[in-house]
């Protein structure tokens, strides 16, 4: 990795050029790699935490002015929660992982010795812009070079000193390797967005991780394909038949585990015949952890008569507004949801009209005992992750097995979901013949094609 201060042209120049070498190398040099950055961070752990304190200060400063955000805060601190150790785990489990370079997915025999074959092959050259969030360095850079493909980074302000730690040893420690140092390049040149989104004949896939304004400037600026998601506005629904310890569960882990997540849930949606029986133990849970409740008039009355009065105090009226809003805080919004005695799938499709409406495709859920209430949510709401009966909040390229991930993505070409190795990938077509040419073939007395499927080993 070169911590770099070349102009946008000159650092995709030298990226795409290394990339070539880069899809050459063997897994065995790739896993080699990532050996020597694992070691190689997990050395520097005390260097770089200090780094990140640094960091940490300057942003106490810039959020007490309001400069910036509780939810950047957040995600900028790498002391967090054992996120230093999820870092190097990460890199280890996308090491153990399979190459997904070079599989082969297809093969048809067009004729006697005309053999196709489809496999998978790199991207290419990735860009990738980040606001806070310094383990994206080590996240990118593993699921790059595992890939073969080569990456440019560029980090927000706030994490100015963190990242430039972590890409030195990075730097350092891949001296060591068969990985072409400019393969992974992290820019530090004030104002370099722009710039670079125009590159497309070096650059061919843009990731932003960041903010809903960040990704929105991408998808307007770029003159190559984006991947990623601008908000994380999810939803869970609370059937009628819904378990009510399961119900708190899965709700407040949801919302609590790390609110300023985008795939921390935002609204709550209750059957209305679970008012007076299961919303009042999750309303209370929640409270209890500090979340501030936006209920609309139903869920309001309800609560305000079953819960104590210091806690139904802290009940807010919901607006339309709070219903399209990702709070990324432990603020939640409720809504109750009515059914048609006359139609027994009415309040699941009113769940699922109200989370086409105002969510943002990224991960939602549903509690019930019924696996065909769960299925026809599954299939009508139009999202990345649909889940039944857990939380939102496992919505992860880690926790999906993915080792780690490069974001999130509510595309729907190319990936979806968590962006792991495979959503690095795309495939290529290899043809081998015998002289053959293309005139041979068709006509009364041209040869025909056999196009017979042939064993993928």
């Amino acid at each position: 990795m070169s911590l770099t201060n070349a102009s946008p042209e000159q650092a995709a120049r030298s990226a795409k050029i290394s990339s070539r070498t880069l899809a050459t190398l063997p897994t065995e040099a790739r896993n080699a790699a990532l050996d020597a950055i694992h070691d190689a961070l997990s050395g520097a752990r005390e260097h770089i935490l200090a780094a990140n304190a640094r960091d940490m200060e300057s942003a106490v400063k810039s959020s007490a002015s309001g400069e910036l955000s509780q939810s950047i805060m957040k995600r900028l601190d790498l002391s967090r929660k054992g996120k230093f150790d999820d870092m190097l785990q990460g890199i280890k489990d996308v090491r153990g992982l399979a190459d997904p370079v070079g599989r082969v997915d297809l093969r048809t025999e067009l004729d006697d010795g005309l053999i196709l074959q489809r496999q998978t092959c790199p991207i290419g050259v990735l860009l990738i812009i980040f606001e806070a969030r310094p383990e994206v360095i080590a996240n990118i850079a593993s699921l790059a070079i595992k890939s073969a493909n080569a990456a440019i980074l560029k980090g927000g302000k706030e994490s100015t000193e963190s990242f430039k730690a972590i890409s030195t040893v990075i730097s350092q420690a891949l001296e060591s390797s068969e990985v072409p140092n400019d393969s992974i390049q992290l820019v530090t040149t004030r104002d370099a967005i722009d710039g670079l989104l125009e590159l497309s004949q070096y650059i061919d896939l843009v990731i932003p991780r960041g903010s809903n304004d960040l990704v929105k400037h991408c998808q307007r600026k770029a003159h190559m394909p984006v991947l990623g998601h601008a908000d994380g506005l999810c939803s869970i629904y609370i059937h009628f038949d819904a378990d009510t310890d399961m119900a708190v569960s899965v709700v407040v882990d949801s919302k609590t585990d790390y609110p300023a997540a985008c795939n921390a849930v935002e609204t709550l949606l209750v059957h209305e015949d679970v008012l007076d029986t299961v919303l009042p133990a999750v309303a209370s849970a929640l409270i209890a952890k500090g979340v501030l409740l936006h209920c609309d008039q139903p869920s309001k009355t309800v609560l305000s008569k079953h819960l104590p009065q210091d806690q139904s105090a802290l009940l807010r009226s919901a607006t339309e507004a709070d219903f399209s809003t990702e709070f990324l805080d432990l603020v939640l919004a409720i809504r109750t949801i009515t059914s048609d005695p006359k139609n027994a799938t009415s309040a699941i499709d009113a769940a699922i009209d109200h989370i086409n409406t105002h969510g943002s495709h990224h991960t939602d859920a549903v509690i019930t005992a019924s696996k065909a209430t769960a299925d026809r949510f599954c299939a009508g709401v139009d999202s990345a992750c649909k889940f039944w009966n857990c939380s939102t909040r496992f919505c992860d390229g880690m926790r999906f097995g993915f080792g780690t991930e490069v974001g999130i993505s509510t595309n729907k070409v190319h990936a979806r979901g968590p962006v792991g190795l495979e959503g690095l990938m795309i495939h290529e077509y290899r043809l081998a013949g015998n002289g053959q040419g293309a005139a041979m073939y068709g006509g009364s007395g041209g040869r025909q094609y056999t196009h017979r499927k042939l064993p993928l080993a």
